[in-house]
């Protein structure tokens, strides 16, 4: 019987994985886990969340960026900081935070126009 225990990574394409680590370390504050590859190659990055593990991966053929496919949920801190500090720093909105039952949300891009998801639970 098939049965899943966890989601192991998610990752996004990248077409520029210095221009990507930039914006994931630069902006989002990401720490590495992980490298792999070389520039000009297939390249892999790791950045370790939580539980969870968000990727970037660089170089496969036929697998490139896209604004409208799957997106990562990034849970805040403190949302209305980082939705301040991410609009001072230039990065684009795709959706303003709005409100939900459940939590607060945004949606941004990263450099390539992946759709990054900038959330917060409300509290129980």
């Amino acid at each position: 019987m098939l049965k899943v225990i966890e989601i192991a990574f998610t990752c996004y394409p990248v077409t520029d994985m210095k221009r990507a680590r930039e914006f994931y370390e630069g902006v989002l504050h990401l720490k590495p886990t992980m490298l792999v590859g070389e520039p000009g190659g297939m390249q892999w990055t790791e950045y370790d969340i939580g539980p969870g593990t968000l990727s970037l991966g660089c170089g496969a053929p036929d697998w490139q960026p896209r604004s409208d496919g799957c997106s990562v949920g990034l849970e805040m801190e403190d949302f209305d900081s980082a939705i301040a500090e991410l609009k001072a720093k230039g990065v684009k909105f795709k959706m303003e935070p709005f409100p939900t039952p459940v939590c607060t949300m945004a949606f941004i891009s990263d450099p390539d126009g992946n759709t990054i998801c900038i959330h917060k639970r409300h509290a129980k």
